[in-house]
């Protein structure tokens, strides 16, 4: 029979792939990203853990010669940009996004000349050839700012979550053009899980992310994005919470707030378990694909230099305006 497992992905069973991968990480000066919402395995070895852009803008300012991003490829792709120097690994390249999926570059460019007089905000959950088409990228964190910044007879285009759309349209009072996309996670859940989570649970707080449609917001407390739901659980050290957002961020919030108590909401499915809100594109990257990832150098991130600074013009007016 022949064997079809290749050098490349043999892993020895007998290694500790932890010890491996400091060793590995070491020798090759790298540096290991992950992002809140990856396996808590792969967090607790990671060097930062954070969002998206945060981690971005850490690696940028280490003197690693190589990032391994554990996350999704648009964060790859914003280190790449961000680092253009550097070396950039991806576990498994095929972890994607359903809001990069839903807003592809040329029918993004039918869309938005539609509205030419409309200024293009996109959010960083978004493929780098759909940022080459924008005029300020955005992230949860920063939108509503951004967005105050832009004059009121200024038309805006925005894009890919209508949610968070919706979201920052209710928070600004702004009238904007939304593309008809969508988190499959944040949409999947369940607002009767939601109401009898809360019933059962009468002291919780309910804390979402505005990528959930608006009939759940409707029943947080606290609404914000990653990095503010995790000061928020922070603060309230010793509470009560119901999680509208990626259940992996829990790892976290439980370093965080110990004396806390946390609660996943399930999807809409019937006789849904609580891994539905578990993102399917994150929980491709495993401690084996890291592993190999550091061990191989590859799958690396590669990127035209031109879509590279196409691209990186709207991060840089994000920042300026952050």
């Amino acid at each position: 029979m022949t064997n079809n497992i290749t050098n490349e992905c043999y892993i020895d069973p007998s290694l500790d792939l932890e010890d491996e991968i400091n060793r590995l990480k070491k020798d090759m000066n790298a540096v290991i990203l992950a992002h809140y919402y990856q396996d808590p395995e792969i967090q607790d070895i990671a060097d930062f853990v954070g969002d998206s852009l945060d981690l971005s803008r850490k690696a940028a300012a280490t003197d690693a010669d190589v990032i391994v991003f554990c996350g999704v490829r648009f964060m790859a792709d914003v280190a790449k940009i961000l680092s253009p120097q550097k070396k950039v690994l991806l576990p498994d390249m095929a972890a994607g996004c359903s809001l990069e999926d839903a807003c592809k570059p040329e029918e993004f460019v039918k869309f938005k000349a539609q509205y030419p007089d409309h200024i293009v905000l996109t959010y960083v959950n978004s493929s780098i050839k759909v940022k080459a088409l924008t005029d300020i990228i955005v992230t949860s964190t920063n939108a509503e700012k951004i967005i105050r910044q832009i004059p009121q007879d200024q038309p805006i285009i925005f894009a890919p979550d209508k949610y968070l759309g919706e979201y920052l349209a209710r928070k600004t009072g702004r009238d904007m053009v939304l593309w008809d996309g969508t988190c499959i996670v944040h949409e999947n859940f369940s607002e009767k899980e939601v109401i009898k989570l809360k019933t059962n649970h009468t002291g919780a707080k309910i804390i979402a992310h505005p990528e959930c449609p608006e009939h759940l917001l409707g029943y947080a407390d606290h609404i914000g994005s990653t990095s503010s739901l995790l000061n928020y659980v922070e603060k309230n050290d010793g509470g009560e919470f119901i999680i509208l957002t990626e259940s992996h961020i829990i790892h976290q919030m439980r370093k965080l707030a110990p004396n806390s108590i946390f609660h996943n909401v399930e999807g809409m499915e019937e006789g849904a378990c609580s891994i539905c809100n578990d993102c399917p594109y994150m929980k491709l990257n495993t401690l084996e694909k890291l592993y190999l990832c550091i061990k191989n150098g590859a799958p690396e991130i590669t990127i035209n230099e031109d879509l590279r600074l196409k691209a990186k013009r709207p991060l840089e007016k994000m920042l300026e305006m952050s």
